[in-house]
């Protein structure tokens, strides 16, 4: 049971406020009987509530988790080849989730997971250009320019890629570390982009998304998304 205002509110209708406004107006019936008073407490199973005739229902309750990935992992609900996947993870979660975009197998980092469909499209949609940044591990010493290139845009499969954020993070002594940041979602993009420069990724882990980092967050764990995050994605 709860109060109808809180219900309507729940349902998207309109906001706390502007419910009791609605029910204070004759707007609003629960199982055919208008409404007028503040406090009725509705069964949200068993009765029925209409705003001017047209029922409200009650939303999914809105989840969204950073996931660390490990290595060895398919971000798809399901794989035809019998491999684990994100969603393993997930099965016993009260809601079902879906990852926001993808990570490949032979990578790790930060994912998001939600069953917030229209801010995961959004997120997703290529006119949004949202940043995702990664620590790469790359094959010999990276010279700067390499970097130029990297940060002017390289051909990949017969297309110039968007620039890049590219910073040398340090050189090891048969490796070289650098920090990436791109907008663009193709296949393996980062690999591909220091294939074209003539690197090769030795290790791939995803540091940030949007707005969101990965921060220490331990592989193999998950956290839910504070209130701030959340807004602070939607703001985009």
């Amino acid at each position: 049971m709860m109060r109808l205002q809180k219900y309507l509110a729940l349902s998207g209708v309109a906001s706390r406020r502007n419910a009791e406004k609605l029910i204070a107006e004759g707007h609003v019936a629960v199982n055919g009987h208008t409404v007028t008073e503040m406090g009725v407490q509705v069964d949200e199973a068993a009765d029925r509530v209409t705003v001017d005739g047209v029922a409200a229902h009650l939303e999914e309750e809105k989840h969204y988790l950073a996931y660390n990935k490990p290595i060895g992992e398919v971000t798809t609900v399901s794989d035809p080849e019998g491999r684990a996947t994100v969603m393993d993870k997930f099965r016993d979660y009260p809601v079902r989730l879906y990852p926001v975009g993808r990570l490949d197998y032979d990578s790790e980092g930060l994912l998001l997971l939600t069953n917030d469909g229209e801010l995961m499209n959004a997120l997703l949609h290529p006119s949004r250009e949202v940043n995702k940044t990664y620590l790469a591990k790359v094959s010999n010493h990276v010279d700067e320019d390499a970097l130029r290139r990297l940060r002017a845009g390289v051909t990949v499969e017969g297309r110039l890629t968007s620039p890049a954020n590219v910073r040398l993070v340090r050189h090891e002594a048969f490796d070289s570390i650098v920090m990436v940041t791109i907008h663009e979602g193709r296949n393996r993009q980062v690999r591909r982009m220091f294939e074209a420069v003539g690197h090769q990724v030795v290790q791939l882990k995803r540091v940030g998304f949007a707005s969101i980092q990965l921060g220490d967050l331990a592989r193999g764990s998950w956290r839910r998304l504070t209130d701030a995050e959340v807004a602070r994605l939607k703001e985009l």
